[in-house]
């Protein structure tokens, strides 16, 4: 391993646990920032090295614009951007609903269709809304792939050729890439470097967003674009070609710019208020298909952002929290479950593990009798969290797990219902929580395997913002390769089909080797922002990491340090706590 990595966690543990967070703060970023050049990461151009010959002729795009109306330089812009694709294999499908005060509109794309005869134009009879627009203009498309661009939108010079190369590569049905947004002075502003395909994110807000292209044949079999969900027809399009296929490919790269005016939702998101009550009902609509009509989609405090939710009869539910001692931590812990949970099927296992002081025996007698749903089962071993949480689910009832520090505390009350009902689903591994310092900052809000220890906690000293740049905003529930064990949710029949905790792992390092093995098993590992503790961090053990976590977290972390963890992204900078800087392109 490392050796500079490794030396940069024990620094971390000891200032942590000496509190001196923000002097780590500063110290990390100071040796990663020097450091992140040497950690490589070859763009897509350097992957096709070689190749680009193969590329001729193998997909033709159709690009698709519905015109309305388009001010006459966006217009230009627009139609420039595609004549300037490096990729020649295409054609620009340009649907006309402008009204006759716009009829310029009308004779730009003439005079352009003139000149290339690729470039089709057809004047509608009249403003159909976006949707039967776009599929008016898809109606005309001969090529194998539909690719959407908006009017006044523009593409970057190698958009075509990085989708054809994808295409080539993977065999995708549908792509999508980043984007970043145009600003009325001209400038490239508020890039977004998405995740790989997310499901969990798409479920909260529609994240691919642009480039969009899709294959043709799977574009017609889902129906096209739908009219009663204008405003948010490319959110519920998405939604349903996630039914079809899992054939769904990011390519990491700026390839679209958005477009920012008073009535794009890009600058305002009051701009269109039916276009949120649209994508509300598309979400809701597409749980109900994959998951059953039990399954809803619910408004959030902003909009365009959404939240899921997968509604059944909850089972018991087993809160697993080892102790030693330290008894006032472990209580305020209890407390905060019994007092703030609206949930009430559980129990709590207490894994009283070789604990000496009497006053913990006399406390133990009295939580005992507090509440019958309190279990404290000795656990005489030597700390081990993989060995000590497997042994606590041997004396487990319930069908969902969740393993919990003791030096947490429960903020918001339906975390149980949240937690429970997302491991519950098929489809899902682990699920963790947003979790806060005392100072209300962030202390976890999902893993990201392959930067600074090999394993960081994203957004780690952050305040709780609503920022979609450069990133996705850790406000968000979405899919993250790992999630923390101070507070994970695992469904029994999930941890029977993966597996338990690597008891070879002694203090850190198997949670996120946990979801990982879920993660190459098939399986969706969920942050929920909507769950949110505060967690005190280790202040019930010492701060001390024997070396054997280090070499087999390094050997676990191995692949995803070299090719990526594929819920970041690479174009971002190594270093989590400077997300406003990104690898030059």
């Amino acid at each position: 391993m490392d050796r500079y990595i490794r030396l940069l966690c024990k620094g971390f543990h000891f200032l942590r646990e000496n509190g001196l967070r923000r002097t780590w703060v500063k110290v990390r970023e100071k040796v990663l920032y020097r450091r992140r050049c040497s950690v490589v990461v070859k763009p897509p151009e350097e992957q096709r090295a070689g190749r680009e010959h193969s590329l001729s002729g193998q997909t033709k795009f159709s690009v698709a614009v519905p015109l309305l109306n388009t001010p006459e330089d966006f217009l230009r812009e627009m139609i420039q951007s595609v004549l300037g694709q490096t990729y020649g294999n295409w054609e620009l499908c340009l649907a006309d609903g402008s009204d006759v005060l716009h009829a310029y509109v009308g004779k730009i794309c003439e005079e352009y269709a003139g000149r290339d005869a690729r470039i089709e134009y057809r004047k509608l009879e009249e403003n159909r809304g976006i949707s039967d627009n776009t599929n008016a203009c898809i109606a005309m498309a001969t090529g194998g792939y539909i690719a959407l661009l908006d009017h006044d939108d523009v593409l970057a010079p190698n958009a075509l050729e990085m989708n054809a190369a994808a295409i080539l590569e993977t065999g995708a049905d549908v792509l999508y890439s980043d984007e970043d947004h145009i600003a009325a002075d001209g400038r490239h502003v508020y890039p977004f470097y998405k995740p790989d395909w997310s499901p969990d994110l798409l479920y909260s807000q529609m994240y691919t967003c642009h480039l969009l292209v899709i294959r043709r044949e799977l574009f017609e079999s889902v129906g096209g674009f739908r009219a009663e969900y204008d405003g948010s027809q490319d959110y519920d399009l998405m939604l349903r070609l996630s039914e079809r296929t899992d054939k769904i490919c990011h390519i990491p790269r700026l390839l679209y710019s958005w477009r920012e005016s008073d009535s794009s939702t890009a600058t305002n998101p009051d701009a269109k208020p039916y276009a949120h009550e649209a994508g509300l009902q598309a979400l809701d609509g597409h749980l109900k298909r994959k998951y059953g009509q039990g399954a809803y989609a619910e408004e959030t405090e902003r909009l365009f952002v959404y939240d899921p939710k997968f509604a059944s009869d909850l089972p018991l539910v087993s809160i697993v929290i080892p102790f030693r001692d330290r008894r006032r931590i472990t209580n305020d812990c209890v407390q905060s479950i019994l007092r703030n949970s609206t949930y009430k099927n559980y129990e709590i296992l207490l894994l009283n593990n070789r604990s000496r002081k009497k006053s913990t025996a006399v406390w133990v007698e009295r939580i005992r009798q507090q509440d019958e749903r309190i279990r404290v089962i000795d656990a005489d071993m030597d700390f081990n969290w993989s060995k000590l949480n497997n042994f606590g689910v041997r004396h487990a009832k319930g069908d969902v797990f969740v393993f919990l520090n003791n030096d947490t505390r429960i903020i918001s009350g339906d975390w149980l219902e949240r937690l429970s009902e997302n491991a519950l689903r098929p489809d899902v591994g682990a699920v963790g929580a947003l979790l806060l310092y005392p100072d209300d900052t962030i202390q976890h809000a999902g893993v990201v395997v392959g930067v600074g220890c090999g394993a960081e906690h994203i957004y780690n000293g952050m305040r709780q913002e609503h920022f979609g740049s450069p990133f996705v905003s850790p406000m968000v529930s979405r899919n993250v390769l790992a999630v923390t064990g101070a507070c994970m949710a695992i469904s029994r029949r999930t941890m029977e089909r993966v597996g338990g905790f690597d008891e070879g792992f002694i203090i850190c390092g198997s949670d996120v080797e946990w979801c990982i093995r879920a993660h190459e098993n098939g399986l969706l590992n969920r942050y929920d922002a909507k769950v949110r503790l505060y967690h005190l961090e280790s202040k019930s053990r010492g701060a001390s990491i024997p070396e054997v976590d280090f070499q087999k977290s390094a050997d676990v972390y191995a692949p995803y340090r070299k090719n990526g963890d594929p819920f970041f992204n690479v174009y971002l900078d190594i270093h989590p706590l400077a997300q406003r800087r990104v690898r030059p392109q």
